[in-house]
């Protein structure tokens, strides 16, 4: 049988025809899936060797939903191409619908995965290494992106399908009233976390704590109804954004210089080396590598105890961070005891001195001394 003999054969038969016709499309449309793949492993291998985020970010966020894309228009074709043959079935009419609908549905995931992996790379990038890159300021710009990726997708993709976006659209006006009252806590949380974001209180990784609440850990993670912050004892503590409107907020994370402030004593006897043993105080201070010369520096006679004379200590480090401020300030303590011990004067226990009359005193030495 020759070839002009089987495409006889096959013009003869309709049915042969749409099947093989069929056949075709769906294996052109595999190759043409084929071929993608070669192209996109090549271009990935190319793009590793580039240090831009935004072209990889770009490179993986197509893969998936191009492939999607590829077998929705082969699998829609074929539809177009049954509808000569078979009548009378109503999703042939939604074909090129469903076609147009598909592809702008694909088309938004693709921005999704591109903004959630450009967010990733960004944060990953030399530039968060640094601290210049601000996580909840970024985090923040994803999350608009990704919502109105999302709106302006479905108000274009409804009227494809028929449904009028209009009627939506006055709906929401006096629909937000209904929805206000019935969800106003909601409102206040999103409301609350659109503030953070703008007055950027404090950010992912910050210290703080509230006078007002029992409140203080450090931030993990901010959304749009609730903050999520590890406790010191590291449980997860989640506290609805509505909150940081209503109470003051302390971020410690942003001090410039972590103070240290104590009161040593020295016995009454000792009144006379007060003022040398300040000032070598002061002058060690002063001079030591960790302490902030330009802040205030005070150490003064403060206050008469009742066992002592009270000597201030007043002073700012340059670090911020807790274990080494704790380190230098253990270093400034031992300093001060040796230039006290230095001068041979002493830190008093507390103690209490009892006047007892004479009358008191002398039945006392009369009585007979203890067995």
């Amino acid at each position: 049988m020759t070839w002009n003999n089987i495409m006889e054969f096959i013009r003869s038969y309709p049915q042969t025809m749409w099947i093989s016709q069929l056949f075709l499309i769906v294996l052109i449309t595999a190759v043409v899936n084929y071929f993608k793949n070669r192209v996109y492993l090549r271009l990935i291998k190319k793009l590793e060797t580039t240090k831009s985020i935004w072209d990889g970010a770009l490179a993986n966020a197509i893969q998936h939903p191009l492939t999607w894309l590829i077998w929705l228009f082969g699998l829609t074709y074929a539809l177009d191409l049954s509808s000569i043959y078979v009548e009378d079935y109503a999703i042939f009419d939604w074909t090129p619908t469903l076609r147009r609908g598909g592809a702008l549905a694909l088309c938004a995931w693709s921005l999704i995965r591109f903004v959630n992996r450009a967010e990733a790379n960004y944060l990953d990038s030399e530039l968060a290494k640094n601290s210049v890159v601000d996580i909840t300021t970024a985090h923040a710009i994803a999350q608009i992106l990704k919502i109105s990726i999302v709106i302006t997708t479905g108000l274009v993709v409804l009227p494809l399908f028929g449904i009028n976006t209009t009627g939506i659209l006055a709906f929401g006006g006096a629909g937000s009233l209904i929805v206000g009252f019935a969800a106003k806590d909601l409102l206040a949380n999103f409301f609350g976390a659109l503030m953070i974001y703008l007055d950027r209180p404090f950010a992912v990784g910050d210290w703080i704590r509230s006078p007002d609440r029992n409140v203080e850990g450090t931030v993990e993670y901010i959304g749009w109804r609730l903050t999520r912050i590890r406790t010191f004892d590291r449980r997860p503590l989640y506290v609805p954004n509505a909150v940081f409107a209503s109470v003051s907020v302390e971020n410690p994370s942003r001090m410039s210089n972590r103070r240290i402030k104590e009161v040593v004593g020295i016995r009454y006897q000792d009144a006379d080396k007060v003022e040398i043993i300040t000032s070598e105080i002061k002058a060690m201070l002063l001079a030591h590598e960790d302490i902030d010369a330009t802040k205030p520096c005070f150490v003064n006679l403060n206050a008469f105890g009742l066992s002592s004379l009270d000597i201030q200590i007043y002073v700012f480090t340059k670090t911020t961070q807790w274990i080494p401020y704790q380190i230098t300030k253990q270093e400034l303590m031992m300093n001060v005891l040796n230039i006290i011990a230095k001068h041979g004067a002493q830190v008093p226990f507390p103690t209490r001195t009892l006047n007892m009359p004479d009358q008191l005193a002398n039945l006392s030495d009369a009585l007979p001394p203890p067995k």
